[in-house]
């Protein structure tokens, strides 16, 4: 397995093309392998087989079409097949939560059964998704082993190497990031950080698998928790009457500081789901969260704390938040990307339409409106609008010409900054309200 990994001779199957899976594919197949993209998406195949890619990522459309017209990556929906054509197969499959916050791995448990019946001697299995702590030891170890009739660790081989990518700059990251790589056993680790070599140029840091679990879902349960220290400073700040992104600055000065911004909510796909993936290997009975569920909570409520202060800001200037124009700009969960996936505007949108006011939403990048009336500018947005909130911290926000876009509003304009893209002084100085998350002159 070795000699084919680092002649290129090897054949890889990557289960899921979504935005973990395509990147990692079209990654493999730049570096001279044969790879075979596995989903039971037929869209997805049929762009990638045509050379296209279904996902908006930079640099990802050009390596999709290189790779597929030079014959190094095919689609299929057959995972099967692409199991028993592969030497190393890599699982990147959703892993979401249920309605009751509980992790369900019924896409990984589905895609196991299915690689398991395609699995033979001397193949390496890779999980990519985010899941629970033992999960790879004993949730995927013993279906591959039943079906397949192969024990692991001896017929074949298995490992978990956590995806650390962020949407934008998936290509770059998977390349340049040190990637964590949890073995089964020691030779499965070993064979994966030789498979993860031919691409990674960060380190390459072996452990075992469910050191490796527990470590992926530290990482983004550590940011919630500072996020959450942001958000509760930053009401702190409205409370006591000072700006938060003043105080902010001046405290990560100190060499051993690093607080995150505060803002109108956590999305994505990550954060707020890895702290529960992460508790739910304890027993919830016996072990009481005093930091992760407190944060958590903390994060989900900044969406709501942002309405009030579009109803107070509205009020402010002698108008109610019924029958106002709100103008919400963003619907992506973060800057320059097109993934809305439980993004904070969701969230205020529904309040703001609950307490009858008209919204509509522009985002540059995103196609989602969440119901709300969808425009195709700022200009368009800001029209005959009461409010303007920013809810995503896109590049194109932070340059808008405040002065055009107040000719547009309604009389007495307010701007609510839920991502404290903007200064405070200078929105003031064109004659807007300015309110923002952490503000203390609200």
């Amino acid at each position: 397995m070795i000699r084919k990994l680092e002649s290129r001779k090897a054949v890889i199957a990557v289960v899921g093309l979504g935005y973990v899976g395509l990147p990692t594919a079209a990654l493999f197949a730049e570096a001279g392998f044969k790879v075979i993209g596995a989903d039971i998406n037929s869209k997805a195949i049929e762009a990638v087989s045509s050379g296209k890619n279904h996902i908006k990522e930079q640099g990802l459309d050009e390596l999709v079409r290189k790779n597929a017209n030079e014959g190094r990556l095919r689609a299929t929906t057959n995972v099967s097949q692409a199991t028993k054509d592969a030497d190393a197969i890599i699982l990147c499959v959703q892993t979401p939560l249920t309605k009751n916050m509980k992790p369900n791995l019924a896409y990984l448990e589905e895609a196991c059964r299915t690689v398991a019946s395609g699995l033979s001697k001397g193949k390496l299995v890779v999980v990519e998704s985010t899941i629970p702590p033992r999960t790879t030891r004993d949730r995927v170890a013993p279906i591959l082993e039943k079906i397949s009739g192969l024990r692991c660790d001896e017929e074949f081989w298995l490992a978990y190497c956590p995806e650390r990518l962020t949407p934008g700059k998936a290509l770059k990251e998977f390349v340049e990031n040190s990637r964590i790589v949890g073995g089964y056993n020691t030779e499965s680790a070993e064979i994966a950080s030789r498979l993860f070599k031919t691409v990674v140029k960060g380190e390459i840091l072996v452990t075992d698998s469910t050191v490796a679990e527990v470590a992926k879902l530290s990482e983004n349960t550590f940011r919630d928790i500072n996020i959450a220290f942001a958000n509760e400073l930053a009401l702190i700040c409205e409370h006591v009457g000072v700006d938060v992104m003043r105080v902010i600055p001046l405290a990560n000065t100190h060499p051993r500081v690093n607080i995150h911004n505060p803002s109108c909510g956590v999305g994505g796909p990550c954060l707020p789901k890895d702290p529960f993936l992460l508790l739910s290997s304890v027993n919830r009975k016996k072990f009481k969260s005093k930091v992760i569920v407190p944060s958590r909570r903390l994060n989900e409520t900044m969406p709501l704390h942002t309405a009030r202060l579009i109803i107070g800001a509205l009020k402010k200037v002698d108008k109610s938040i019924k029958n106002s124009k709100i103008a919400i700009l963003g619907v992506a969960y973060k800057g320059n990307v097109d993934d809305a996936r439980n993004s904070p505007a969701e969230k205020i949108i529904q309040v703001l339409t609950q307490l009858g006011a008209r919204v509509t939403v522009y985002d540059p990048y995103c196609d989602e409106s969440f119901g709300a009336e969808r425009t195709k500018s700022i200009e368009d947005a800001a029209t005959n609008a009461d409010c303007l909130v920013i809810t995503t911290d896109h590049d194109q926000f932070k340059h808008m010409k405040l002065s055009s876009i107040k000719m547009l509003m309604k009389e007495k304009p307010v701007i609510v900054d839920g991502k404290r893209l903007l200064e405070a002084e200078v929105v003031k100085r064109e004659n807007f309200e300015y309110y923002g998350v952490g503000y203390g002159s609200n």
